[in-house]
């Protein structure tokens, strides 16, 4: 994928890779962090005292109801999309080993499920194309077929209390938490479809959490498990100094 500056989103003539680093007037973690290293011991409060502030800024900025909109003659980036995963292959779920797979759905919750690729294709289903973005600076253009995470929510009727939910994969136990908010944007799915195909091993099937309003890296593929949680716990880029709320 081109990282021209023509792929860049603009935000009043800022480009994202410097809106990131200058909206909050604060250090970026994940900017820090960008060799995967925290840096000194001496500088983790600062680190920390960062993170917070760009999350309470970040949420902010949020708007629960704006919707990505795809820029008019934009195209899919189809097979050119970039496949990531931290597993040394592609991970592909093995039912000899796991049996078949299925996503468990718990937590604050008050109808805990888990559901086959086949549960999941017979609820009510969604295609949002839409931007996404790289915290490398890139963004493509994709059409993801799912099931609305609110529906998924409506479905075991989430606790009031549940202010985050936890994405777990089998890629290596990949996870990531998002805030509640975030999973409950109207574009957010648990996708199974990519461009009018089945999700492919390379691009998280048999499903992943598909959403604009996170960058890449929060986007967890290869499902397992939706925890709704009263508190966050970080995820695999967060841990290593990416920042938590990681929003576009």
């Amino acid at each position: 994928m081109s990282t021209d500056r023509r792929d860049f989103v603009s935000i009043n003539g800022i480009d994202r890779r410097d809106f990131l680093v200058r909206g909050s007037g604060l250090v970026s973690a994940a900017f820090l962090a960008a060799c995967n290293s925290r840096g000194p011991k001496a500088a983790d409060k600062l680190l920390k005292y960062a993170e917070r502030k760009n999350l309470v800024v970040e949420r902010k900025l949020f708007r629960h109801t704006a919707m990505d909109v795809v820029e008019a003659g934009a195209h899919e980036a189809g097979n050119k999309l970039p496949s990531y995963f931290i597993a040394p292959t592609v991970p592909v779920w093995d039912e000899s080993v796991g049996g078949k797979w299925a996503l468990e759905v718990s937590g604050l919750v008050g109808n805990p499920v888990r559901l086959t690729l086949e549960d999941l294709q017979k609820l009510p289903q969604v295609s949002n194309r839409v931007n996404h973005y790289c915290v490398e600076g890139w963004t493509a253009v994709e059409t993801w077929t799912g099931v609305p995470f609110t529906e998924l929510a409506r479905l075991v009727r989430v606790d009031p209390k549940a202010r985050y939910v936890d994405f777990q994969s089998f890629d290596d136990n990949y996870h990531e938490s998002w805030d509640i908010e975030s999973a409950m944007h109207k574009q957010t799915v648990v996708a199974y479809g990519l461009d009018g195909r089945p999700l492919e091993p390379a691009h998280g099937a048999p499903a992943r959490v598909y959403s604009p309003v996170k960058l890449g890296y929060k986007n967890t593929k290869y499902l397992t498990k939706i925890v709704f949680m009263p508190k966050m716990n970080g995820g695999y880029w967060s841990d290593q100094g990416y920042e938590w709320y990681g929003g576009t």
